[in-house]
């Protein structure tokens, strides 16, 4: 009746609307939907695939967030995750194609944009905040341009990142990795001049190396570029030099730059020399819309708040360190004494040459330069002495703490408060025994783990003292390790529990209440890394001391 009455433009939409339903239905029976639906019901309520899903999620949360976004429409503004760059330049590299072929990683939309930036651009300074994933769009860069069938890649890095790098190639790219540093460098040059593959070398040992002739260099990445600001330095004089002579080159910040313009004009004078003198001498363009105007041809620069739209996420990252020659001599004692837990906290023993300490304060600046608070935890109250007399002596950010067990509680909860109240960047000092339960420090979005912890339990636990509801801001967890030691076969062996085991019984009630409960015997663990470690370094078997099984306020039990 009602189509009867209706006009002729009613019944017409009326009419094509049913038309479009009906061929929507016809489509969705061709595609199995209705068989695909009920399969995952099924899916859903069987009591293990939660539990599956979960720990994929935790292994690929980038990837779940990124296609979440999309089927959900809440995407980052398209301004902000192309760092705002001018229409002209963005265009140029929303052209430029991007072969995923040669890479093991998805990336978030702003990162392959990232990427496809270096490519369009060719010499760039990639400045995105700390915890963005520099290093994967390094990656795509060069998985790219190696399906292109380019064979000759350089990484350059501090030394404290040096293995980094080489895991996270190897772990998400196809690419062969020679690690260019040692005494065997000028060797492994030379392998790598022949066969090619990814060189991934230190600031000091490229020094050492010959400038390449011509384009045989595809690409030059520099880690950690603010290292080589002053032109002055030998070190920056290489990095310019290689630069210059490669056919495309990738300096990467997480400090922000755009209001430093006289040490940010050096870094571009390495790529275009021409934009570096038309930036002038001075400040006075510093974080105004001309300036990034005017380096947008170079420098590409996002922020976390624009570019993630989920909630925050937690980010792990293993920070592995080759020990010093005074560390290793160090290590060597503690092994000779059969003294678990002084190998555990061997690394800081002599803090003037300590590996991980310096990764350490590097961490913490570059958290400090972009306004973020730190908490850095370790089971030693030594270990949290010579963090603080190292920070102190560097200067700059607030310390509070340690937080240690002879802490009495309310105390605690005032050193807790003070923390968060600091206005800006600040360090918390905490043994994770005494803080990684019970205590709330969402003010922190760095958290720093000095070694590991034999309890998984514990990290766990203290990470999410940081990581939870209240926390505004992506958190980032760097858990320094150093290699070939007692860190890489603790490591080792707690990771040959099943994941999904791990999955459950973190989240059970029984871990949360006793982490015993789902641990390795402290004692039977600490014997047998002893008894392997002197075995390995050919030393004499004494008594093993130290198991770590208690968590005695005293920072050496």
């Amino acid at each position: 009746l009602r189509m009867a009455l209706a006009g002729r433009e009613k019944r017409a939409r009326a009419l094509a609307a049913v038309t479009e339903v009906r061929a929507l239905v016809e489509e969705a029976e061709r595609a199995g939907l209705a068989e695909l639906f009920a399969q995952t019901s099924v899916d859903l309520l069987r009591p293990s695939a939660g539990l599956a899903a979960w720990a994929d999620f935790e292994l690929r949360s980038a990837e779940y967030y990124g296609l979440l976004a999309e089927v959900s429409g809440r995407l980052p503004d398209a301004a902000a995750a192309e760092g705002f760059l001018p229409e002209e330049v963005a265009e140029r590299v929303r052209n430029q194609r991007l072969d995923d072929s040669r890479r093991r990683v998805s990336l978030r939309g702003y990162q392959a944009f990232g990427a496809r930036f270096v490519l369009a651009q060719r010499k760039v300074i990639l400045g995105d905040e700390m915890g963005l994933g520099k290093t994967v769009q390094a990656i795509a860069v060069l998985a790219h341009l190696a399906a292109e069938g380019r064979d000759h890649f350089m990484v350059v890095c501090p030394a404290s990142v040096l293995v980094n790098w080489t895991r996270e190639i190897e772990a998400r790219s196809a690419l062969p990795v020679r690690v260019l540093h040692g005494p065997d460098r000028h060797e492994a040059f030379a392998d790598w001049q022949a066969r090619g593959g990814v060189g991934v070398t230190t600031f000091d040992a490229l020094r050492g190396f010959p400038a390449p002739d011509g384009d045989t260099v595809s690409l030059l990445v520099v880690d950690e570029a603010h290292s080589v600001k002053n032109p002055q330095a030998k070190r920056s004089q290489a990095v310019a030099l290689w630069a210059g002579r490669c056919e495309r080159a990738l300096l990467m910040t997480g400090t922000p730059m755009e209001n430093r313009v006289a040490e940010f004009r050096n870094l571009v004078g390495m790529l275009d020399p021409r934009l570096a003198d038309s930036l002038g001498e001075g400040d006075a363009l510093a974080g105004s819309v001309a300036f990034r105007t005017a380096v947008a041809p170079v420098y590409l620069r996002r922020n976390q708040e624009d570019v993630l739209t989920e909630l925050p996420s937690l980010q792990h990252t293993d920070e592995w360190e080759e020990l010093s020659a005074s560390d290793e001599e160090a290590y060597r004692e503690a092994v000779r004494a059969g003294n678990f837990m002084a190998m555990r906290r061997a690394a800081y023993l002599r803090p003037e040459k300590s590996a991980k300490l310096e990764r350490l304060r590097e961490i913490v600046q570059e958290a400090a330069a972009n306004g973020q608070k730190t908490v850095v935890f370790s089971h030693f109250k030594d270990v949290l002495t010579v963090v603080e007399q190292a920070l102190a002596a560097t200067g700059g950010t607030p310390l509070s703490g340690p937080l240690t067990g002879s802490v009495p509680a309310g105390r605690r909860q005032r050193i807790v408060d003070d923390f968060a109240a600091a206005t800006g960047p600040a360090v918390l000092l905490a043994q994770i025994q005494a803080a990684g339960v019970g205590l709330n420090v969402q003010a922190a979005s760095v958290v720093v783990l000095c070694e590991p912890q034999i309890k998984p339990t514990l990290e766990h636990q203290a990470v999410a003292r940081a990581h939870r509801m209240g926390q505004v801001r992506p958190v980032r967890v760097h858990r320094l390790l150093a290699t070939g030691g007692v860190d890489e076969r603790l490591v080792r062996m707690l990771e040959r529990k099943s994941r999904l085991f791990d999955a459950y019984a973190r989240r059970s009630a029984v871990a949360e209440a006793t982490p015993d409960a789902v641990d390795v015997s402290d004692t039977e663990l600490a014997r047998r890394i002893v008894e392997e470690e002197q075995e390995r370094l050919g030393l004499e078997e004494e008594p093993v001391t130290g198991s770590g099984g208690g968590s005695s306020g005293s920072g050496r039990a």
